[in-house]
């Protein structure tokens, strides 16, 4: 049996702006991966869910099926055939929460699919077969996710351009604290939309200052700096609740975050749920964990970012 695997990916700075041509930060959650495994089998690509328990034959799946949607895909993009195969898809990443855990299963599964074939494919094409996926996911998605996820490293990004893998100078840890409430993205970047047509010079600044958030927190970690990275992230929570996306719960995340000791706390991705991340340093790192589940988290993880100059991980 071969496997592959994806890791899970949190936003820093710039979610929704980045929608809209701005910059954005993302870096991997490298302890929450999604797994696919594949092995010889008879009878055409079978694909197993194994968290939905779900199974189909590819052959029968309707065009929007994420899962199938990839594999053909992967395929096409190979001009190879079905193979005889069972796909079985594993999850870490909790479903409608921030963490990217739609492209995580299509970055994984893209891997495992090319590597049973006999092929090679680097981050961008796994990337951009990924990316295809997110539509089907999220309606309008601005490509971070599969990006960030598929070069598994911190990434810089702006959507139409190259992305830009950048230096961390210093590692940090970051907490990751579930709300326990959905968040649908595709959702909240229409809401987004519509209020912005409505009205379109506020939020253009919005957007403005969200983009150069992001640029002053790259110039902060790529600096070492990381206790200047901690405003950077409040405000950004602060321009996110103008934009409409959090929450009372997200918000007594945050505030509950900060109180103990947090050096910053924003809510990540596409907001009306989901999660919360904290910045903290290490001494502080329980006491935040701790706070953030007497808040009401459902789940808390924490990982540690840092450039370890190494290719994405099978």
């Amino acid at each position: 049996m071969l496997e592959r695997s994806a890791p899970g990916k949190v936003i820093l700075c710039g979610e929704h702006s980045v929608v809209y041509g701005r910059p954005a930060i993302a870096v991997p959650v490298a302890g929450l991966r999604a797994r696919a495994q594949i092995e010889p089998a008879r009878g055409g690509l079978r694909i197993v869910a194994a968290d939905l328990g779900e199974e189909f034959w590819l052959r029968d799946a309707p065009v929007e099926q994420p899962l199938a949607a990839l594999a053909r895909l992967t395929l096409e993009h190979l001009t190879a055939a079905e193979p005889d195969a069972r796909l079985t898809v594993h999850s870490e990443l909790p479903i409608a929460a921030g963490l990217g855990s739609g492209a995580a299963v299509s970055v994984a599964v893209a891997r495992a699919l090319v590597a049973f074939l006999g092929h090679e494919l680097g981050a961008k094409a796994v990337s951009t077969l990924a990316y295809e996926v997110e539509k089907i996911h999220h309606g309008t998605p601005s490509g971070i996710d599969n990006t960030v996820i598929a070069w598994e490293q911190p990434v810089y990004f702006v959507k139409g351009a190259a992305p830009e893998v950048f230096t961390v100078s210093a590692p940090f840890w970051l907490l990751i604290a579930n709300s326990g409430i959905p968040s649908l993205t595709r959702e909240a970047v229409q809401g987004v939309r519509q209020r912005r047509d409505a009205e379109r010079a506020c939020y253009t600044a919005y957007f403005a200052r969200m983009g150069q958030l992001a640029d002053a927190a790259r110039q902060t970690i790529s600096a070492g700096d990381i206790t200047a990275l901690g405003p950077l992230l409040d405000e950004n929570h602060t321009l996110l609740r103008q934009l409409g996306v959090s929450l009372p719960a997200l918000d007594r995340l945050v505030a509950s975050a900060r109180a103990a000791g947090a050096l910053g706390a924003k809510l990540t991705g596409g907001g009306m749920g989901g999660n919360v991340i904290a910045l903290v340093c290490v001494e502080r790192k329980a006491a935040v964990a701790e706070a953030l589940r007497q808040a009401g988290a459902v789940q808390v993880w924490e990982t540690l970012v840092k450039e370890d100059g190494l290719p994405p991980r099978h």
